[in-house]
């Protein structure tokens, strides 16, 4: 059976929403890694699709341009992309499929395809309902030395208690924390 990963940047106060207005000053070379690691490192990526456009958005260019993350890019690209949206989408990013239908039932599908591990970055809703479901093999959160005082909040909404169990920690140089935690 495939391994689902999900990873968010987080505050301390546990806010995941908008990550882009507050994650960058913590975010350096170690975070990234981390991050390239966990996403990177999988061979299907599953998102929502707001999570798909902003991606579809920025990616494909940074390949184009060759900057210095051209390379992860590209390698986004070349991956297999599974996006989960109840509306029909016209998919531009290459290597890009929607998961039609039921989103459990699709996901415990996919789990049982051949292949490598399955990866998530953001889509907090659709990491909501699986963790719900107990699908989410590992979740990786970003945890930012700073507290938001509102926004999403990724256990918003939750109706029953996620038992989890710490599989790893690690503490970067600006304050940022990876922690892993698995199902229970």
């Amino acid at each position: 059976m495939r391994k689902i990963t999900a990873g968010l940047f987080i505050s301390a106060d546990g806010v995941v929403g908008s990550p882009e207005q507050w994650h960058l000053p913590y975010f350096d070379d170690e975070v990234g890694a981390a991050v390239g690691a966990q996403v990177g490192g999988s061979e299907t990526l599953l998102l929502g699709r707001t999570t798909y456009d902003i991606f579809a958005g920025a990616w494909p260019e940074r390949e184009a341009a060759g900057g210095e993350d051209a390379g992860f890019a590209k390698s986004l690209g070349d991956m297999r992309k599974v996006v989960v949206s109840h509306q029909d989408l016209d998919l531009t990013w290459r290597n890009s499929e929607q998961l039609k239908g039921d989103l459990i039932e699709g996901v415990r599908a996919l789990k049982q395809e051949e292949g490598g591990t399955i990866g998530m970055s953001g889509s907090v809703s659709v990491v909501r309902r699986l963790l719900a479901a107990g699908l989410i093999d590992e979740l990786h959160l970003f945890i930012h030395p700073v507290a938001r005082g509102n926004g999403m909040r990724l256990f918003d909404g939750i109706a029953e208690p996620i038992e989890l169990k710490l599989l790893s920690s690690t503490a970067f140089a600006r304050g940022t924390v990876h922690v892993v935690y698995g199902p229970a």
